[in-house]
């Protein structure tokens, strides 16, 4: 399909949408990604665009909660807002490309507007979400890992982030969302991750340093259609087709260039070759009179449709490295990629709902040659509730691991033989990451973190003292703080 854009998709959904139209319900879910809640460790807030339920500090600050009244007024009219503050203080005392630290901040509002109350059109909703971003990124300019090791990590702006249309049909079984989307809300979800605060357990490194522009996440949107199917007994079919290049950097990975050439989150490209992410998901042991424990399996995949640089060879066959390479790589067909997920609750304290220990394993393998991490795989535990008279804390330990692609690595492998200059050769880089979130009060979180990255950016000698060899392995500390209104 090459060549495909996402405007042409767009008008065939929306007509395949009108002609299901029936009356419909709309749903209401407290999970990460859109979905029943199936993780007893989910934590009581995240940063994670998979969101989740999360309580507001309003009933805390007594008449100041809301001084004019005009909450309630407003949901009850179909219009819901609230606010979310979160606050990093990061360092990295040893390794990375030097040592620094940083403060970095991010104030998300969002805005859910119920059309069935108010202006009586049944089954839709109107959601916006817009980011106000500032501070300094760690991972940019002290690691240089590729696992950022914030999920908030961006550069200054203030942008619209989401604005998208949602139509329920058949009684609440099919939705259809239209409009600026993000992928890493709905796909490659595990509700147990949503704790961590490295931004690989979000949406994983092998999506985003293979898709141009880091594929439609944060901080970018794109346009898209997304169909959603809930036929009952814990299935679920999801699939969404975006426009490919957020931002028209027009190149893979996380680019700096590519958030400033959408500043605003106004681009609204719709003419770029079309990603393509479906997933399929079985939920277990969701019903309360349940025996077994609950859990989730997730196998899902995606496809892009553009052309891409090839990591080794130039447009003539020849490698990059070699003297006479033209230096523009090869052009290949499309970047593609399989994901599975398995989300478990491994133990539920007596007559708890939301307390016990969880666990997630996630693992991706793109094949593609254009794909400069091909494999990737993450796990971690957490438990929530585990000390007496912490019963809303979470406690979680992850790892996180992205191998550099064949490719990639024989390209090194070639700039070493051409250039006779010994240099190291990328192979994969590592993360672990201990956390504890703390509730203050409800609405309000203060998280210490600690992180342990190895061989940050793959194993890449240190762009700024090269005579130093590789980027040295790096501790990174600091804490995080979250205010939900």
């Amino acid at each position: 399909m090459p060549g495909t854009t996402v405007l042409r998709h767009l008008s065939g959904v929306f007509l395949l949408a009108t002609a299901l139209a029936c009356p419909a319900r709309a749903q209401e879910f407290e999970g990460a990604g859109g979905d029943p809640r199936i993780s007893v460790s989910q934590p009581e807030s995240t940063s994670q665009a998979s969101g989740g339920y999360v309580r507001s500090i309003a009933p805390s600050l007594g008449p100041f909660g809301d001084p004019l009244g005009i909450r309630p007024v407003l949901k009850e009219k179909g219009i819901e807002y609230s606010l979310t503050y979160i606050a990093d203080f990061l360092g990295n005392p040893v390794g990375g490309i030097r040592q620094g630290a940083i403060a970095e901040d991010r104030l998300n509002l969002r805005l859910n507007l119920n059309l069935q109350k108010l202006v009586g059109w049944e089954g839709a909703t109107i959601h916006a979400n817009a980011y106000f971003i500032h501070g300094t990124g760690l991972s940019r300019y002290y690691v240089g890992n590729l696992l950022t090791t914030s999920v908030i990590e961006a550069l200054p702006s203030s942008r619209l982030y989401v604005l998208w249309f949602d139509q329920q049909f058949m009684d609440g079984k099919l939705g259809l969302r239209i409009g600026q989307q993000a992928a890493d809300t709905e796909f490659f979800v595990s509700q147990t991750a949503t704790l961590f605060v490295n931004s690989t357990f979000g949406w994983p490194a092998i999506t985003g340093l293979n898709l141009p522009s880091d594929g439609p996440a944060y901080p970018l949107a794109a346009p898209a259609v997304r169909a959603k199917y809930v036929p009952g007994g814990g299935f679920s079919l999801q699939a969404g087709i975006y426009d490919g290049d957020p931002a028209g950097a027009n190149r893979p990975g996380d680019d700096p260039d590519a958030q400033r050439l959408d500043r605003t989150g106004t681009n609204f490209r719709t003419r770029d070759p079309a990603l393509v992410i479906a997933e399929a998901t079985y939920a277990y042991n969701t019903d309360k009179d349940a025996k077994g424990l609950p859990g989730d399996i997730t196998l899902g995949g995606w496809q892009h449709f553009g052309r891409f640089d090839s990591l080794r060879f130039d447009t003539n066959g020849v490698p990059l490295a070699a003297p006479n390479s033209t230096g523009i790589g090869r052009p290949l067909r499309g970047n593609a990629g399989i994901y599975a997920i398995w989300d478990q609750t491994l133990y539920r304290e007596t007559n708890k709902d939301d307390e016990g220990l969880g666990f997630f394993v996630r693992a991706a393998y793109s094949p593609t040659r254009s794909s400069l991490v091909d494999a990737y795989v993450d796990t971690g535990l957490a438990y929530k509730g585990l000390f007496e008279g912490r019963d809303d804390d979470t406690i979680g330990l992850s790892l996180a691991h992205a191998r550099i692609s064949d490719d990639a690595r024989r390209a090194d492998a070639d700039t070493i033989a051409y250039t006779g200059m010994p240099m190291p050769r990328r192979r994969g880089e590592t993360v672990l990451e201990a956390t504890y979130q703390a509730l203050v009060v409800p609405g309000f979180t203060v998280q210490p973190d600690a992180q342990l990255i190895l061989h940050p950016g793959g194993g890449i000698a240190n762009p700024r003292y090269p005579e130093l060899g590789r980027v040295k392995n790096a501790a990174v500390v600091g804490m995080r703080a979250t205010i939900q209104y």
